[in-house]
């Protein structure tokens, strides 16, 4: 059971001292980690003792437990507030900037490569995103069609998956992007995908890590923000990457389907005119 969720049931029966010391904890809950006890004591108003019972109360041995328990519960994906964040344009930078040079940092010259030479030779690219993970996928989605055809999305509203994986086979290539907070079933739908033998890659952030040897190519991608909420800076910019490699790879021919889809846009006049 979470800590919330703890001083929830437990919060009624609690002293006016002990309830003072758990609105503190809900209120900081995303940075308890910079805090110890005595700090938060004071910042509660009251004392240390009552702090440490509070601890024991929700079933921690002492502070330490409470500090990775909250750790555990964030790298999982859930918005945890606090009041103390840095909501300066110059703070939230710094986290995106910091996001964006991980991936960099993870994505090695061999490993870009490998997931470009598939999605440029693919037969069929199917890129697969549950919840957070799905705009990313139409983004990519929409940046490879500018290139190639025979790019496809799921799952759709009200559509399932087993249509989409049931005609790929040796020569195609599934993408699955697995951000944090993915569907208790997502590792069954990584293995289904491969069982197909299509080339998997994987995209996610390191809560994927275990899940990386089920797939063909595994490429991390940093989405802690910083802030209660993930930040999607650096897959976005992945996006981008892909993108522009694939296109680079298909030479002429990208280039031609660029035109061609350039000339549709004009055609239908979808487009704004400069």
């Amino acid at each position: 059971m979470r800590i919330d969720e703890r001083i929830g049931q437990q919060y009624p029966g609690l002293s006016p001292q002990e309830q003072k010391a758990a609105d503190t904890l809900l209120d900081r809950l995303g940075d308890l980690a910079t805090y110890n006890a005595a700090e938060l004591a004071v910042l509660s108003g009251v004392s240390k003792a009552t702090m440490s019972r509070l601890f024991r109360r929700l079933g921690f041995a002492d502070f330490n437990e409470v500090k990775e328990h909250t750790r555990n519960i964030r790298s999982s994906g859930m918005p945890l507030g606090s009041e103390d964040t840095d909501a300066s344009l110059a703070g939230h930078l710094d986290r995106e900037v910091e996001n964006v040079r991980r991936l960099f940092e993870l994505l090695d010259d061999s490993r870009l490569a490998a997931a470009t030479e598939k999605l440029a030779g693919a037969g069929t690219v199917l890129l697969i995103g549950f919840r957070n993970s799905f705009p990313v996928a139409l983004h990519l989605r929409q940046q490879l069609l500018q290139c190639r055809q025979d790019v496809n999305l799921a799952p759709q509203p009200g559509q399932s998956l087993g249509e989409e994986l049931a005609g790929l086979g040796d020569g195609d290539v599934v993408v699955l992007f697995g951000f944090r907070r993915r569907p208790a079933d997502f590792s069954r739908v990584l293995k289904a995908a491969a069982s197909t033998g299509a080339a998997t890659i994987l995209i996610a952030d390191s809560s994927a890590r275990r899940l990386a040897a089920d797939s063909t190519v595994w490429i991390e991608c940093p989405v802690d923000g910083g802030h209660a909420l993930d930040s999607y800076a650096a897959a976005m910019s992945l996006v981008s990457i892909l993108s522009n490699g694939v296109l680079t790879l298909l030479g002429r021919g990208g280039r031609d389907r660029v035109r061609k889809v350039a000339g549709f846009f004009d055609s239908l006049g979808e487009i704004e005119s400069s």
